[in-house]
């Protein structure tokens, strides 16, 4: 983040993450965590149902932004999903907020991939260019929980995705050296329907 309070405001105002905890970390230990020598930064720690995330600004040495012509197929892409109960009315609220966009809108992933089918999603960007995705899973599809939401519109974290080169080397590594289990799988490919 280059700017940690103007991300907190967006994560809680906007998106409904509840502000845990901040830290500020130095010295040896975190430079050899992080692999940055001299390093200083500023860490906050939101919730949103269940799952949290940290958001850390850099305060030295200051990293490099994110390039500005980013997409979701080059490999340095990650998001997190976040989960909501009606997806027009979410879209809707970010369009009032004037979030920025990263797909034209919302769209519904075709009947034709079993694992996927039905589920709709829209990407969008935080205020440091970060991609985030709004998914709304039908009856059936995703985590059961994500189906008895009472009254909230943006229910908690399910998942984050990275962009690799190589699956196969990619499952070895995550799955068989760090024990990350396979939660689901699906293919993406041809169009998407506009919801």
């Amino acid at each position: 983040m280059s700017d940690l309070d103007r991300a907190v405001v967006f994560y809680s105002d906007v998106l409904g993450f509840e502000k845990r905890g901040e830290i500020e970390v130095v010295g040896a230990e975190h430079e050899r965590l992080e692999g940055v020598f001299g390093m200083r930064a500023r860490i906050a720690t939101l919730a949103l149902g269940g799952e949290s995330i940290e958001l850390t600004q850099y305060l030295a040495p200051r990293g490099r932004a994110m390039p500005a012509d980013s997409r979701a197929n080059d490999r340095w892409f990650q998001h997190i999903a976040i989960v909501t109960s009606d997806l027009d009315q979410a879209y809707a609220m970010l369009r009032e907020r004037g979030v920025e966009h990263a797909s034209t809108g919302p769209q519904r992933l075709p009947d034709w991939n079993p694992n996927a089918g039905g589920i709709e999603a829209f990407y969008f960007r935080d205020p440091d260019g970060h991609f985030l995705e709004l998914i709304k899973f039908p009856s059936g599809k995703g985590d059961p929980r994500w189906q008895k939401a009472k009254g909230r519109l943006l229910l908690g974290i399910d998942h984050t995705a990275i962009v690799v080169a190589d699956t196969e080397a990619s499952l070895r590594f995550y799955r068989d050296e760090l024990g990350l289990r396979v939660a689901g799988t699906s293919e993406n490919w041809a169009p998407s329907r506009s919801t």
